[in-house]
This record gives C-alpha cells, structure tokens and sequence, in this order.
C-alpha cells in the first residue's frame, strides 16, 4: 500500500541528476514545485518517464496527477482514485493493462507512510492509528515503479505499483510501493520492452533491510498539514494486536481507500 508520501526533491536537481530533462518549467505545469511531506491521492506529483522524441532520449520529469484516469474515462478524474496498482494484475486489469506495456515510470519519494493499529481510543474504544514513515537509512531518495497515462486534453496521470511486502515491512502492512534499484530504472522506463516480469515481482528482502521504520506524529494523519515537522521520530507507542492493513471497517490506515 502507498497512500501517503513525502517528496522535497527540486524537479531541475532532479533533472540534472539523472541526466534529464525538466519539463515541469513549461507554461502549462502552473505554479512553481515545492517540496510536500503529505502528498494525498489527487494531488500533483513528479514522474519520470522516458523520452518521446527519437532526437532526444533523455528521461523527462514531468508532473501528474496522482490517481491514474485510463484514456478511455468518460471524465478525468471522475471514478474511482487509482493511486495504486497490484504488481500482480497490472498487466490483466483493464485501467492499466495498456499503459502498462509503454508508459511506465518512475515516482520519487523521500518516503513513504503507513498506519499501524495501535491501544484503543478511550472514547471510542476503536484502536488508534499510528502513522510510521519508512524510508532509507542513509537519506538516499527512493524511486518506485509506476505507470502513466495521457487523457484526451493532455492531462497526465499516474499509479504507483505494489507488491507483497518483504522483511521487516511485511510487520506494518502486509504491502509495499515497489522500489527500483538506479540499475533497474533503464530497464523500467524503456518503452521498447515490456515491463520485465523480475521488476514486477517483490524486490530482494535486502531492499527492506535498508529502510527505517520511524514512528512519526498523528499530525500526518490530515492531508491538511505540511512540513518537515512530520517526519520527526516521536515514542514508539503501544501496538494494537490487530492485523497490520485494515482497521475493523475495512478501511486502510488514514482513511484510505482498499486496495485495487
């Protein structure tokens, strides 16, 4: 699962790290980037996505909205908020099976956010939901698999892709973004092949060794708070024996939607 993140890359750092191209400095991409530690479905986000002009083959960054809207939707944005995909049916599921084989693309992230069960409420007796943040170790940003899609106006959109959780993850929700090692990132994006059948499986339980797992502030919970602040370790505080994924109304930790 991967409902919430926080993105403070610079769309040209990011650019000229990979050797890219900032698209997001066009006129239509609006107001000016800055940096987001609660990113929702439905906002905007940076991907990276191969080149479309043979005479330049560099990845563009570009922005997206952050629930993808299938070509063929009556409205942009009117259904159902697609902002993850399962590894497993991707290629199957009618909304992503033909972006899938030549849009797919990179979304980076500083981290990511999950919701653990923790002691009841007093009030309410219902468990009370701890945010964690996950991210790697030594600071180094994160790019997880994705797919793309364009609408008939123009309007870009994007999914992120999920898998089995691994490790030590697999103790916070039973479901991860699937992180791309920089080696894989070429193999991802080239529009040429399919998506590799290795890329869409879960990655190397070594990949889950390297992320931390910080108990954060419930001030991510709401979508309306921003700020460095959020990702600022806080106790570890009582866990709830509830299985990790859903509370008992079925619904995921922050009042996300399930899965698709």
């Amino acid at each position: 699962m991967c409902g919430r993140y926080a993105s403070t890359i610079d769309p040209a750092r990011l650019a000229a790290e990979i050797g890219g191209v900032d698209e997001t400095l066009l006129p239509e991409a609006g107001q000016a980037w800055r940096p987001d530690y609660n990113i929702a479905p439905t906002s905007e986000i940076l991907i990276v996505t191969a080149a479309e002009d043979p005479g330049d083959e560099r990845p563009r960054v570009r922005t997206a909205r952050w629930g993808l809207v299938p070509p063929w939707a009556k409205e942009f944005g009117a259904g159902p908020v697609l902002f993850n995909a399962r590894a497993e049916t991707v290629t199957d599921k009618p909304s992503f099976r033909g972006d899938v084989r030549r849009r797919r693309c990179l979304v980076p992230m500083d981290g990511w956010y999950e919701w653990r069960p923790g002691a009841p409420d007093p009030k309410t007796g219902r468990p009370v939901k701890n945010p964690v943040y996950m991210a790697l170790r030594d600071g180094r940003r994160l790019a997880m698999a994705g797919i793309w899609s364009t609408y008939g106006d123009g309007r870009r959109s994007a999914t992120v892709l999920t898998v089995d959780a691994v490790g030590a993850l697999a103790a916070v929700h039973d479901r991860m973004p699937r992180i791309l090692a920089p080696a894989d990132w070429g193999r991802w994006l080239d529009p040429q092949a399919g998506p590799a059948p290795d890329l869409l499986a879960p990655p190397p339980v070594a990949a889950a060794e390297e992320i931390e797992i910080r108990p954060v502030s419930r001030l991510v919970n709401s979508v309306r708070n921003n700020g460095p602040q959020l990702l600022e370790p806080v106790p570890v505080p009582p866990v709830s024996p509830a299985s990790p994924g859903t509370d008992d109304s079925g619904r995921t930790e922050g009042g996300q939607l399930p899965l698709l």
